[in-house]
């Protein structure tokens, strides 16, 4: 049953399945992206490179923001990935 769409009877509730459908996939792309700038960011974390690092964390602080603005992310939740991110690049350039 997963990933399969249900179908309505009515028109206007056929449209909607689809635009929730369509919704859905552009939220789960959005996650995505933000966990993977949060993986890169962490790599370049235990190099030495403080440019690309500060510049990649700016990404996901920009990219966890928007998603907030979207709705696609609670303001807490948003605020709690990128105070984990800080809190682990600190001790990975230590």
């Amino acid at each position: 049953m997963k990933g399969e769409i249900k179908m309505a009877n009515i028109k206007s509730a056929k449209k909607r399945v689809l635009i929730a459908e369509a919704n859905r996939q552009r939220n789960v792309a959005f996650k995505s992206a933000i966990k993977t700038a949060v993986k890169k960011a962490l790599e370049l974390a235990q190099a030495d490179d403080k440019d690309a690092l500060n510049t990649a964390v700016s990404k996901v602080y920009q990219l966890c923001d928007k998603a907030v603005s979207k709705g696609i992310l609670h303001k807490n939740t948003a605020a709690r990935k990128k105070s984990r991110l800080t809190l682990a690049v600190k001790k990975l350039a230590k």
